[in-house]
């Protein structure tokens, strides 16, 4: 995966703007990146697109801004020429596509179909737009996609909503969502530039789905963890022996003997362990990658699981891919 679809992967969601006075672009850049998404594709719905990207290009460098809509080559000559760092289009237009692959800009067109996939495959192309998401069969329709084409990651937009986001994210072969309900037009024309901001930073936590997994807890030694176990089973909570540590139900790991953390350790789940790193690292934490584990391959394929370098109230923190 290259450098750019990395920090896609890490940013988790791509805002699509709608943009007609380019004068509120830089301000919008500014309030998406407070939120946590510094990233926007920026339609060619409207005349002011181009001088949107340039504006945001010139005066927000580390935003990743990126042209949507372009349908044909001159749309795509003007947004290269204006510092669009990616092209979206919301079909597969071979014309466009050769033209961005020929100067190296990266391409992602809309697909919906095996076949549109496969056209994409030919041309180089792993990673997709799926479009419009919602209308030709969401999630479920991403999940079968993923058995025939297990090297293709995609971009779904196109209904995808506060409440629907979560459900996408969790995809394995999803790389990032685009949406606009964090951008509605009224918001912009009104330069609510706050509401814009605390939108997003619920969107940047929607596509996380941090939840609990159990708790660990630290023993002096086993029969100090089977003393704890037993107290547990007062609960209801119904012991199940290890090698290391007696579970209590799922909630509960009493460790035989001191482990990660001075009390103990938490694990949380997340749908992506490597974009929530990337997010964890803007508040200071690191992986400790002598600790991770991986769904196949050792260092090639998705974190299962990972801990964190840094301790919450005295417990370890680590990562489960959800």
């Amino acid at each position: 995966m290259d450098a750019m679809h990395i920090k896609m992967r890490d940013i988790g969601i791509i805002p699509v703007v709608k943009i007609d006075d380019a004068a509120k672009a830089v301000p919008l850049a500014q309030a998406l990146t407070a939120g946590g998404i510094p990233a926007a594709e920026v339609t060619f719905r409207t005349a002011a697109a181009a001088d949107a990207i340039k504006a945001i290009a010139d005066a927000c460098p580390d935003m990743l801004v990126g042209a949507g809509t372009v349908i044909n080559v001159e749309l795509a000559k003007k947004a290269i020429a204006a510092g669009a760092k990616f092209i979206v289009s919301p079909g597969f237009n071979p014309a466009v596509v050769d033209y961005c692959i020929a100067r190296n800009v990266p391409m992602i067109p809309g697909v919906s179909s095996p076949s549109q996939i496969e056209a994409g495959l030919e041309k180089g192309l792993t990673v997709l737009k799926f479009f419009p998401a919602e209308q030709s069969g969401g999630v479920s329709m991403l999940s079968a996609l993923s058995g025939p084409f297990p090297q293709v990651t995609f971009m779904p937009t196109g209904g995808i909503s506060a409440k629907n986001v979560s459900d996408y994210a969790k995809l394995k072969n999803v790389l990032a969502c685009g949406g606009s309900w964090m951008v509605k037009a009224d918001m912009i024309d009104a330069e609510d530039w706050a509401g814009i901001t605390a939108l997003c930073k619920e969107a940047v936590t929607a596509i996380h789905g941090f939840t609990f997994a159990h708790m660990g807890l630290n023993s002096a030694d086993e029969n100090d963890a089977h003393e704890t176990a037993n107290l547990f089973s007062l609960f209801g909570f119904t012991a199940k022996e290890g090698n290391s540590s007696v579970f209590c139900n799922t909630e509960f790991e009493v460790m035989k003997k001191p482990f990660r953390g001075t009390k103990g350790h938490i694990g949380l789940k997340t749908w992506n362990i490597e974009r929530a790193l990337a997010y964890l690292a803007q508040y200071g934490f690191k992986p400790v990658m002598e600790t991770a584990s991986y769904t196949g391959t050792a260092g090639s394929t998705p974190l299962k699981v990972v801990y964190l370098d840094k301790e919450i109230g005295g417990f370890a923190v680590h990562l489960i891919r959800a």
